[in-house]
């Protein structure tokens, strides 16, 4: 361990174990999956990422070694850890250069959006020195200041190649074509069991997936309109996930933004029609169901049951606020007369002398 700790220190990263891990030291080949949480943070204790609270979900990270993750230094380090030891490497600015744009890519995925979103289509090192804001204070002050940094990490697990299904972020392009098709099949039988979160999760992934696949085609060419065809029934299945869990606006946007491609595409105007109803877009909701029924007449039936469902509901929402306008309204006669009648002044008030005076000064003008 000592001839260990002496060669990291040489690299310029200094190890100190915090809690001991059990077993052997793997010899962790291209291909092992690592399960571990860290925490990121300055020299002076200033926490910049933490696995246990990023987005409240308290997720650990999970590595594939071997695939050219960004931050390099930590398959360097992991590979000097055993199941679950805990230690803080304090590691030089050559290790921590790439850490915003990492830091950027693990914030997006804790608040389930693209890893890759707000990020220009050039290397690592080009995107550093482009001064282009990562949306967050903190990692362009370290964007514009590389400094050390201390990388708490605590080792959950190891799983050897081939004991398990990859992430789709650790695929090749090629692995993420084939396994899409499989998630797809996934979230429709989660779907049809009831369980509308997983399935939207799994829609999402797959979605993720061909997009960014599509950011290395030029968009109208015939491979990023393949992954658009392929897309597009998976972001419907989404969206219809999304209208049961009453995401409403979410399914307007992205129905919205399938018809500003697929003026013909009768499922995107069905769930835009129930979104609009359901926000009481009626003249929108109406205009959908009709374009429905154009494009496809042998569903006249099922667009006049959804127009009764929202005729329904807009006359139980006017009855509702008849009904609360009528109370805010109503009151107790003799409460009010005796209130009344408790604030008005007496007639010898009106008849004295300034208050008669004024009020003939106001007729004449």
């Amino acid at each position: 361990m000592e001839e260990l700790a002496t060669k990291l220190l040489a690299e310029g990263i200094q190890k100190k174990v915090v809690s001991p891990g059990k077993g052997e030291l793997s010899t962790f080949p291209d291909g092992t999956k690592v399960i571990f949480h860290y925490r990121s943070s300055l020299c002076d204790g200033t926490v910049l990422d933490d696995s246990r609270t990023m987005g409240g979900r308290n997720k650990p990270m999970e590595l594939i070694l071997g695939k050219k993750f960004k931050l390099a230094v930590w398959e360097r380090v992991i590979a000097t850890m055993r199941e679950g030891e805990v230690a803080d490497f304090t590691c030089d600015v050559k290790h921590t250069a790439l850490y915003p744009l990492v830091s950027q890519s693990l914030r997006n995925i804790s608040a389930g959006k693209d890893p890759l979103e707000g990020q220009r289509h050039c290397c690592g090192i080009a995107q550093i020195h482009s001064h282009h804001s990562l949306g967050h204070c903190d990692l362009d002050q370290l964007q514009a200041n590389p400094q050390p940094l201390v990388f708490t990490l605590e080792l959950i697990e190891v799983l050897t190649p081939g004991s398990f299904r990859l992430d789709i972020w650790a695929m090749t392009d090629e692995e993420k074509l084939e396994v899409v098709p499989q998630i797809h099949v996934e979230g429709n039988a989660l779907y049809k069991k009831g369980d509308v979160k997983e399935a939207a999760e799994k829609y999402h992934n797959a979605i993720a997936c061909l997009k960014n696949l599509q950011m290395k085609e030029r968009p109208g060419d015939e491979g990023w309109i393949k992954l658009d065809l392929m897309i597009t029934p998976l972001m419907l299945n989404y969206c219809q996930c999304q209208l049961v869990q009453g995401q409403y606006y979410e399914v307007l946007d992205h129905c919205s933004s399938i018809i500003s491609k697929y003026e013909d595409n009768m499922k995107a105007y069905f769930k835009r029609a129930k979104a609009h109803a359901a926000v009481w877009n009626e003249t929108e909701a109406r205009a959908d169901f009709a374009k429905v029924v154009e494009l496809d007449p042998s569903l006249g039936p099922s667009v006049a049951k959804e127009l009764r469902a929202m005729e329904e509901r807009i006359r139980s929402k006017e009855k509702e606020e008849k009904g609360r306008y009528k109370s805010l309204f109503s009151y107790d006669s003799n409460a009010t007369a005796t209130t009344v009648s408790s604030q008005v002044p007496s007639r010898s008030f009106f008849e004295s002398g300034p208050i008669l005076k004024h009020l003939k000064v106001a007729v004449l003008f």
